[in-house]
């Protein structure tokens, strides 16, 4: 995906971005290059395929949500900054919170919004079973990318998402996920939507879930933390 095509395929989604926008996609670009020479923070580096897979592919979570707006959002285990940082790039009314486990990666994070003067965006080195303990309702909007199984999102996401706000996973395919039910009841949130659609050019299935939080939750956490996988895609 160039960037001509690029724009085109955000415009279907009614995404205009602006000049001073590519420029700082084009300069996240380089910075993940950069460092990804000397730490692993993907395995796509082509460009057009980051331009595909990782840029347009954060974006899509706006099938199912409004972003511009002045919102409180949560990445967990943003990686190398998919969704959030892009978010934040394309939507600067966005109040982003970058939460990681490897402060390499935050290292990485703190780099790149330095470089394109970004605001009220914030990195946490934590473990989300940690950070999740002293933040709950906090958020209006919890994302999660390429990280775990739904149902471990579900119980490490929710606490932190503001009663009436709301949990969006973006992921590859649910078909294989069929134990999530169960989490969703005990955790007291409804799937309000999931947008089911192919990444252009390669056709690659995704899934994305608008799931709301209904009520207060207690605090719940799966018991094993392994199953947080590190977002390194």
């Amino acid at each position: 995906m160039n960037q001509n095509k690029f724009i085109e395929e955000l415009n279907k989604i009614n995404i205009f971005p602006t000049s001073k926008q590519l420029e700082q996609l084009e300069k996240y670009y380089e910075l993940l290059i950069e460092y990804n020479k000397v730490m692993n923070l993907t395995g796509i580096t082509k460009k057009e395929e980051v331009y595909l897979k990782h840029f347009y592919d954060s974006l899509t979570i706006t099938k199912v949500i409004n972003l511009d707006k002045e919102l409180e959002l949560c990445d967990i285990g943003t990686g190398a900054g998919f969704p959030g940082l892009v978010l934040k790039i394309i939507f600067p009314k966005l109040k982003i919170t970058l939460v990681d486990c490897l402060n390499k990666r935050i290292n990485f994070l703190n780099k790149v919004i330095e470089e394109l003067k970004l605001e009220n965006i914030v990195t946490i080195h934590s473990r989300i079973e940690d950070y999740g303990k002293h933040n709950r309702e906090k958020f209006d909007i919890v994302t999660a990318r390429a990280v775990a199984p739904l149902n471990i999102l579900l119980e490490y996401s929710i606490p932190i998402v503001k009663v009436n706000g709301y949990f969006i996973p973006l992921k590859g395919n649910l078909n294989n996920e069929n134990n999530y039910n169960n989490a969703l009841n005990k955790l007291k949130c409804s799937i309000e939507k999931n947008e089911i659609f192919n990444l252009p050019i390669e056709n690659s299935h995704r899934e994305i879930l608008l799931i709301k939080k209904n009520k207060k939750t207690n605090k719940l956490f799966p018991r094993n933390n392994d199953q947080i996988k590190n977002n390194s895609l």
